[in-house]
């Protein structure tokens, strides 16, 4: 018996190998560019469902946006408005005409600012016509000086300002009367003084920054007031102080508003308590209203402004020398 070796298979040319494999890669590759680009169209077609989404949100926030400008808008101009006529109520209460008192000379001036306002002074005499009464404020703003002075239309009755009441009084019924009106961010300085002709005592009450000097006849220093300690405010905690002082022959008072010791130039510096006193004594001695243009020009001078951006208030007195010695 003969024994034969099984016939080998003969192996494919390279060639033909070659074509297989490509034949196969092609198909899945197609396959899979086929999967991919459907995958690509789906993802696409959902960030065009999101982009017209996010469009038409767009859109309505557009929408909104105008009517609430539109809103605001309305706002701001009613706004405005008020501000301006209270602007103009204030200006019209402000005294253009200083009363008569013997014994005493004033010099007064206000400054409307241009942006801030809030100031307002006066100066009456009582029913007892041997005392008279000096007043200056300054408010946060002009809502603020509205409402101290309706308050001081209400208690003209009730504090009997005219008929004699302490200053410190006067000032306590003020204070009960409008914080439950005010706000956080509202608040006034005032002093409030009774000048009694008969002893020639200068008593006041103060709260906050109100700018009180006194120029003694022959002295070259000024002497500061006592100081009012914080403004009235919401704070309950915030009291009215008291002083007394003598006022002699030829001697002077001068009162300032907040906005003069805050005049700033365009850096940003203020006034200040320095420049003041420095403004008085070097003003002449001739006359109350030199010192009171002195205080102005200076003021000018360092802003670098001819209209102030806060309301300015300049209250100068003096003793008249002459009177007094009638007076006795």
């Amino acid at each position: 018996m003969i024994l034969r070796r099984p016939r080998r298979r003969a192996p494919r040319p390279k060639a033909a190998l070659g074509k297989l494999v490509t034949a196969r890669g092609s198909s899945i590759y197609h396959e899979i560019t086929m999967a991919n680009d459907a995958k690509l169209k789906e993802k696409i077609s959902e960030l065009e469902e999101l982009l017209r989404q996010k469009d038409q949100e767009i859109q309505r926030y557009r929408q909104e946006l105008v009517r609430t400008n539109q809103s605001l808008e309305k706002v701001i101009t009613d706004l405005t408005q008020e501000i301006r006529w209270i602007s103009v109520i204030q200006r019209a209460l402000t005294p253009t005409a200083i009363p008569s008192i013997p014994g005493f000379e004033f010099s007064t001036k206000f400054a409307p600012g241009s942006q801030f306002g809030g100031d307002y002074f006066d100066i009456f005499e009582h029913d007892d016509h041997l005392k008279f009464g000096v007043l200056l404020s300054c408010s946060s703003g002009y809502a603020t000086s509205a409402l101290f002075l309706s308050v001081l239309l209400k208690l003209s009755g009730r504090i009997e300002a005219k008929k004699g009441l302490l200053p410190l009084r006067a000032l306590e019924l003020v204070a009960q009367e409008m914080r439950p009106h005010m706000q956080a961010k509202d608040s006034v300085s005032i002093v409030y003084a009774v000048v009694d002709r008969r002893t020639f005592e200068f008593r006041y009450s103060s709260m906050g920054e109100v700018a009180c000097l006194l120029q003694s006849q022959g002295q070259d220093k000024l002497v500061r007031l006592e100081p009012g300690g914080k403004s009235l405010s919401l704070d309950l905690n915030v009291k009215p102080l008291e002083h007394s002082i003598q006022l002699g022959a030829k001697d002077r008072l001068i009162i300032c508003s907040t906005g003069v010791l805050q005049a700033a130039t365009s850096t940003g510096e203020s006034f200040g308590w320095d420049r003041l006193q420095a403004a008085v004594l070097r003003a002449p001695r001739r006359s109350v209203h030199d010192l009171r243009n002195e205080i102005y020009f200076q003021i000018e001078r360092f802003t670098g402004q001819a209209e102030p951006v806060r309301d300015l208030t300049v209250l100068v007195l003096e003793v008249n020398e002459r009177v007094i010695k009638l007076a006795k």
